[in-house]
């Protein structure tokens, strides 16, 4: 059990719902959802129950057919979970929901009826087939669940203090100096290698040992290829999000859906892009084509990147036909010696990290007239009415065409310009300079 940032949102869903609402926990598969949620139910409530749709008996599911007479109901629950519950002091899991969508349906009755309080945990919540012919509550509040993400993973190993002097840096805008510095991005990029996922933090921690982890992580990505059969037995899904860490690596303005299938172009594949979006294994970043601070009205859902939701599973995915000996990103990122083409690691840990701070993902290209080059940002915040351009580096960090290309057209729409890479916390006239593990402050 690793402590997690989303228990204090919990706590305060039961303070401020009072039983009004239910709560809808979201996220790929292995995240550490039921883990957190009954953590929360057996230590802020007098009783639980759990139910597991994945292992949960004929007699439970057939409980939701007939939600009339809900004394009946929790009457069978109590017996068949041997729990007494109690009013206003109990809590009901529905744990992995989406295999029960009846149950999901049940919460309007369920939470009208005010006598207990209620989370449901799922995956693939929003796919077609979980939740046709029924009626989805507005009772329903939803949070999503990441990965671990580094403050998290720094908890798991035992270190509580580095983020909170991290923070205070940010804030004072204070570099750390080398010493230091070298230390933080080597930790860092540990976090990066092992990922967020708790099952592949956990193996670490036990085992020190990062071909052990990487076999995790392997489990992991096989469970999503066998989610994606479930959504689109074509396997296309399973194509695209195979080709993620080889479309990041073209450096090219968008995710080329004709270079991954036959004939495809990126409007053919909206749904299934939707839909793989939905799962929450992958991130997508949309193109904005008119830069500002209404974001989402300006984007391009025809344009688009994507990155997986966790980076230990990107460095698995990109060497996934290889064995771990031949893996030799382990072995260059942990030393810092990862070569200029795989900067894209940088990206996906920018996405993840921002994604998990609840921001959608937007990134801008232009072009120069005169010499045909296009200059891409990376990500774009929107932040009081302005907007927050930020260009990730890996290497040649000395040189941020991007940035200044973007700034010579868009100069009245930038609030703050940012330049995340691998060097210490620096100011370079009015863009802020901010070492990698500093953007989780953004």
């Amino acid at each position: 059990m690793f402590k997690r940032k989303i228990y204090e949102k919990l706590a305060d869903w039961k303070k401020t719902s009072d039983g009004k609402t239910a709560l809808l926990v979201e996220g790929a598969r292995r995240t550490g959802k039921s883990t957190i949620v009954e953590e929360f139910g057996k230590n802020e409530y007098k009783t639980y129950i759990l139910i597991d749709f994945s292992v949960a008996p004929k007699s439970v599911k057939e409980l939701f057919d007939d939600m009339s007479d809900l004394d009946y109901f929790f009457l069978q629950l109590q017996l068949q979970y041997k729990t007494d519950l109690e009013e206003r002091n109990s809590l009901i899991i529905f744990d992995e929901v989406q295999l029960c969508p009846l149950a999901r349906q049940a919460i309007k009755a369920l939470v009208k009826d005010r006598r207990y309080d209620y989370i449901e945990t799922g995956s693939l919540i929003s796919i077609k087939k979980n939740v046709k012919d029924i009626l989805i509550p507005s009772e329903e509040r939803i949070i999503n669940m990441f990965p671990m993400d580094y403050e998290e993973f720094l908890w798991a190993i035992g270190d509580i203090t580095t983020c909170q002097l991290l923070k205070k840096c940010y804030s004072s805008g204070t570099p750390l100096g080398e010493h230091v510095h070298r230390k933080l991005l080597r930790d860092f990029r540990l976090y990066m290698l092992v990922g967020g996922m708790p099952q592949a933090v956990n193996e670490y921690i036990e085992t020190n040992n990062l071909r052990k982890v990487d076999e995790i992580k392997r489990d992991i990505l096989n469970l999503y290829h066998e989610d994606f059969m479930k959504i689109d037995s074509t396997g296309k899904i399973s194509l695209l999000f195979d080709a993620i860490p080889a479309e990041l690596n073209k450096n090219s303005s968008r995710y080329q859906v004709s270079s991954v299938m036959k004939g495809g172009r990126a409007d053919t594949v909206l749904e299934l892009i939707a839909q793989m979006k939905d799962s929450k294994t992958v991130l997508v970043a949309y193109h904005a084509n008119d830069p500002a601070a209404g974001l989402s009205g300006n984007m391009d859902l025809g344009k688009f990147k994507m990155f997986l939701c966790d980076t230990g599973l990107f460095v698995t995915q990109m060497f996934k036909n290889k064995n771990f000996t031949e893996n030799i990103i382990y072995e260059k990122l942990l030393n810092d010696k990862l070569s200029g083409n795989l900067g894209y690691l940088y990206e996906n840990i920018m996405a993840q990290t921002l994604a998990a701070n609840g921001n959608e993902l937007f990134y801008h290209t232009l072009m120069n007239k005169s010499s045909r080059h296009n200059y891409e940002i990376d990500f774009l915040l929107a932040r009081k009415n302005k907007i927050c351009p930020i260009e990730v580096k890996s290497s040649s960090y000395k040189t941020h065409k991007s940035l200044d290309a973007f700034t010579e057209k868009f100069s009245d729409r930038i609030l703050q310009r940012y330049l995340v890479y691998t060097k210490d916390y620096a100011k370079d006239q009015d863009m802020i300079c901010l070492p990698v593990y500093m953007a989780q402050f953004l």
